[in-house]
């Protein structure tokens, strides 16, 4: 209770928004906007949680690949460990890999403990910067993530019979960095930045390009933590059924990705939709298009990130 109101009064302080949706205000936290439930969850994740040295961390800015990459992760790092059944038959990826802002980690997790946070990089705690944890950040298009996040926010209000915001106010929004653990520059930056001086720590995969060649990158992630393939795998194709067994459709046809809801309310199935690269071109107007890649230029052209948009 005595830390319910810690929280209380640090979010008493803070700056907010009124989400054109609901009763949903985001807070300027650090920098960054959070949902309330999140930034309660962020909070007593930096204040408990205590990394160790082969936890493997996940990060992303929300919609962009991130349930894709648990599953890929989760099958590497566990491939040996399944008796021939993989729990992604049975379990959600968000299961198997826990959000940090949801529920800090078991003590009673088996090693190495699979993670995921959605918190930046300038935001994480001081044990996940210092230790010898491997970090793996995926990041998308924005104009993708924009358009995911838009129907995934339709999908979970629209369930409780809330009108969704309009497209065009939210992208808006979007572009004044006001979204979840927002601005997304700032958000993507600010590992791309860490990455390049820790390369041994965080290895960081665009969304698109792990499109293009998933067994390429599925070899990669393994090598970058330490659960490098045998040559008798590779032999075998381990690396091609763990493709296959992950691919979006396999994933969404799953019998626990279809039904089931998540502790905060949303189904298991609002987070398959498409999976899609370019999407953004059947939502976006011209205008808002030619605003979002000008935006995009302007806060990564200097640092040498370049995105695909495929259109």
């Amino acid at each position: 209770m005595e830390r319910d109101e810690k929280i209380d009064e640090i979010l008493a302080k803070l700056e907010k928004i009124k989400d054109p949706v609901g009763d949903i205000c985001r807070y300027n936290y650090q920098g960054f906007w959070i949902q309330e439930f999140s930034l309660k969850g962020l909070i007593s994740f930096q204040t408990q949680f205590e990394a160790r040295d082969d936890d493997i961390i996940l990060t992303s800015c929300p919609k962009s690949g991130t349930t894709w990459l648990k599953s890929l992760i989760f099958s590497i790092v566990n491939r040996n460990n399944n008796n021939n059944i993989n729990p992604l038959f049975t379990t959600n990826p968000h299961d198997l890999i826990p959000l940090l802002e949801l529920s800090l980690p078991m003590e009673t997790m088996i090693k190495p403990r699979l993670l995921s946070t959605h918190t930046p990089y300038s935001s994480l705690p001081q044990s996940i910067k210092y230790s010898h944890c491997k970090i793996v950040y995926i990041c998308r298009n924005p104009l993708d993530v924009f358009v995911s996040h838009w129907h995934f926010s339709h999908k979970l209000y629209g369930e409780n019979n809330i009108e969704p915001y309009h497209l065009e106010e939210c992208f808006d929004m979007f572009c004044k960095g006001i979204h979840a653990f927002g601005p997304f520059w700032d958000h993507i930056l600010g590992f791309w930045k860490a990455s390049l001086e820790m390369p041994h720590k965080i290895l960081f995969l665009k969304y698109e390009e792990l499109k293009k060649d998933v067994v390429f990158f599925i070899k990669m992630i393994a090598d970058f933590l330490e659960f490098p393939f045998s040559k008798e795998e590779e032999h075998c194709g381990v690396p091609q059924q763990i493709e296959q067994l992950c691919c979006f459709e396999n994933l969404k046809n799953m019998d626990v990705n279809k039904t089931g809801k998540r502790p905060i309310g949303m189904s298991n199935s609002s987070f398959f939709r498409k999976g899609e690269t370019g999407d953004w071109v059947n939502y976006l107007t011209p205008q808002m298009a030619e605003r979002g890649k000008k935006l995009i230029q302007e806060k990564f052209g200097e640092f040498g990130l370049v995105f695909d948009f495929l259109d």
